[in-house]
């Protein structure tokens, strides 16, 4: 904005009585909170626990390995991270035999873990299909085309033996 511009629309705001005039108020969101305001409460109380989860990381690892293997995904590895990682207890690595196909298992892992334990998975790569991670919390999933899971070799580093992440610090 111009500088001449800015300076009359200040001075606009500053000199006229009908320009509305907002003041600080330290009040106006507990006032709201109180009265119940949508728009200003928190979605949840901030000590709130976490809602319990009626299933554990093991079951969460079978479903995800059972819709792999109905999706016809290739090469499964499941490698248990309990202890070497913070990031989940499971990571597993399948391959598909193009984009297309990738993206789809990538689609009905997410659709399932919806429908079977309300996870709202997090995703990335799912535009490009050559590598898509999947995210559920507990168990990170990986699905490649065979040349990009060559390429990166992921197993290698995370394998039982193999040095982790950690070890490289």
């Amino acid at each position: 904005m111009p500088r001449a511009v800015a300076n009359r629309r200040a001075a606009r705001e500053d000199n006229d009585p009908n320009y509305p005039q907002f003041a600080p108020d330290d009040d106006l969101h507990e006032r709201a909170r109180a009265k119940g305001d949508a728009m200003t409460a928190p979605l949840m109380p901030e000590n709130a626990p976490a809602a319990p989860r009626d299933y554990t990381s093991a079951q969460l690892l079978d479903a995800v390995m059972a819709s792999l293997d109905d999706d016809k995904a290739e090469e499964i590895v499941q490698i248990d991270l309990r202890g070497r990682s913070s990031m989940g207890d499971y990571m597993v690595i399948a391959s598909g035999r193009s984009t297309r196909q990738v993206a789809s298992i990538a689609e009905k892992l997410a659709d399932r873990l919806k429908q079977d334990f309300s996870i709202l998975c997090k995703m990335e790569g799912r535009e490009a299909a050559d590598w898509v991670l999947i995210d559920t919390g507990d168990i990170i999933v990986h699905i490649f085309r065979p040349e990009v899971r060559e390429f990166y070799q992921l197993e290698k580093m995370w394998m039982p033996g193999a040095p982790g992440p950690d070890k490289f610090r």
